[in-house]
């Protein structure tokens, strides 16, 4: 990993060293029945080893802590922290020491350094240290750029650069679909999979909903007054587990009644993820903005806002239909009902409903009756604009259910 430039013999040495937290040491514990030949033997050789946990010693966690024994593996959205140490090695002063430490990514270059002044000198034997953070927020190729430049007794000024190279590796696996309902509600489903080789801690998954929305989590159960996580309390997510949270979206209130500025809305807003890894190691990832496909309405929308589960056989049921006007321009809408096989109308077709402005709704109240049995599927409506004697038809609005209300329960 280190390639350095230095050609000649330089009288400062510099060591940068990545600072990882450490990892709990792991045993890997023998044992045996007493009637076999080693008898008592290895309970023996765990109880006196000093990095058992005392009274279980047959578990593979101790109690003691390994330090990293080499880089290991940096992922997305965690810090990345190195100690930088400039020792002078020689037996002169050195003067106007200047320790630069840049971060080179595939798209930029970062000065990390925390001061970017000089030291007037350094004395034999004595270091210049320095502890550098930054919060990746990209993956691929990185190299930390380590300059020193200094001035010797003689007036001398040398340079001299090292070059650490490691892989910044994609810790989640995120997948979003959008489903959006009959209302102007739209849900959004997240599948967040853990493609690390650790456990993780999920910390925080949230949605930041964009200026139009409201934004509900469905990811807990009420309990009473309390609410628990669908997850359990402990929410660990194992390598290569995947999770799916749920979100719903509804327009703020002065957004809600202007239908063409909500048809025309793909930003949704991004997800906030954080979690925790080894030792309390902080990770965090915000996704760009997510964006759906835009609802085709058309130029008028019609919906159903109030509708009943269960129906009788034959008998009148009443609905409210809201009719929205999507278009830029003044609408003269005619509303016509035709009976299908199993849907039948009640009332006037070619009911007049008026003028109608842009992004203005209008709800009606009709009647309507089943003649067959089961799951029924409401069609059969027709909107026509007189003034540019355009028509709109609308199948399969909704379905209900159609029981027989005489059928007596088999004995």
């Amino acid at each position: 990993m280190d390639v350095s430039q230095a050609k000649q013999e330089h009288l400062l040495a510099l060591k940068v060293m990545r600072l990882t937290k450490p990892t709990l040491f792991t045993n890997m514990p023998v044992t045996c029945e007493d009637r076999d030949l080693p008898g008592d033997l290895f309970v023996r050789l765990m109880k006196d080893d000093p990095s058992t946990v005392k009274g279980a010693e047959t578990l593979i966690l101790g109690e003691m802590l390994t330090l990293p024994q080499n880089f290991g593996n940096i992922f997305l959205g965690e810090t990345f922290s190195s100690y930088i140490s400039v020792h002078n090695d020689s037996n002169q002063v050195v003067k106007d020491i200047l320790v630069k430490a840049d971060l080179q990514t595939s798209s930029q270059r970062l000065n990390l350094s925390a001061s970017n002044s000089a030291v007037s000198e350094l004395k034999p034997e004595r270091c210049i240290d320095d502890v550098i953070h930054h919060e990746v927020k990209e993956i691929g190729t990185h190299i930390l750029v380590c300059a020193v430049s200094y001035t010797t007794q003689t007036g001398e000024k040398l340079y001299f650069r090292k070059f650490f190279k490691f892989q910044v590796l994609k810790p989640l696996d995120v997948k979003t679909k959008f489903y959006n309902a009959e209302t102007d509600e739209v849900f959004l489903e997240a599948q967040i999979q853990n493609i690390t080789t650790s456990p993780m801690f999920m910390e925080k998954v949230s949605l930041e909903p964009s200026m139009m929305y409201n934004v509900t989590e469905l990811n807990n159960v009420s309990a009473g007054s309390d609410s628990e996580s669908t997850f359990g309390r402990m929410s660990y997510l194992q390598p290569l587990d995947t999770r799916q949270y749920l979100y719903c979206l509804k327009p703020k209130p002065e957004f809600a009644e202007k239908a063409g500025v909500i048809k025309g809305v793909t930003v949704i807003g991004k997800l906030d993820i954080v979690w925790k890894t080894n030792l309390g190691e902080r990770g965090r990832l915000q996704t760009s903005q997510l964006q759906r496909m835009a609802p085709g309405y058309g130029d008028v929308r019609l919906s159903l806002e109030l509708i009943p589960d269960t129906v009788s056989l034959e008998e009148p049921f009443d609905i409210t239909c809201k009719i929205t006007n999507c278009s830029e321009r003044t609408m003269d809408l005619v509303l016509e009902m035709c009976n299908t096989r199993s849907v039948h109308w009640c009332g006037v077709s070619g009911r007049q409903l008026g003028k109608l402005s842009p992004s203005a709704s209008l709800s009606i109240p009709l009647k309507l009756l089943s003649s067959v049995q089961g799951l029924q599927s409401i069609s059969g409506l027709r909107l026509t604009d007189t003034f540019l004697k355009r028509t709109y038809e609308y199948d399969d609005i909704a379905q209900v259910c159609v029981v027989c209300p005489y059928t007596s329960p088999e004995s």
